[in-house]
């Protein structure tokens, strides 16, 4: 059974930085495709990075620059080094896994940026 389970997130002003975290189990956690998805209140659920097998690393537009996502294969974990954070930054952010074609979710992690 794949499991997720995220950590880090938390309110930090305009500016600042947050680190998230995401620990898997059940997987070949070096065979999985890891990225971060985030879902602000009453609108869809985004993608905002995402690291293949390889490390070879895609972000969308909104995010380029600002955030990094990492993995440490050893353990078992994907990061998301998340800078220069902005208000619309604000939202559920949810740890994503994708193994043999299944997608699995954590729980979510709430990141809040104040102006």
């Amino acid at each position: 059974q794949v499991r997720l389970v995220e950590s880090g997130g938390g309110l930090v002003q305009a500016g600042g930085s947050l680190r998230l975290s995401c620990a898997a189990s059940g997987t070949i956690f070096s065979r999985t495709i890891m990225a971060w998805y985030r879902q602000a209140p009453e609108k869809q659920r985004d993608l905002v990075a995402m690291i293949s097998t390889s490390g070879v690393t895609s972000y969308p537009d909104s995010v380029k620059g600002r955030f990094t996502i990492s993995r440490d294969n050893a353990k078992n974990t994907v990061y998301l080094q998340m800078n220069s954070l902005k208000p619309e930054d604000t939202a559920v952010y949810y740890c994503y896994a994708n193994w043999f074609g299944n997608n699995y979710w954590g729980q979510g992690t709430q990141v809040t940026v104040s102006s």
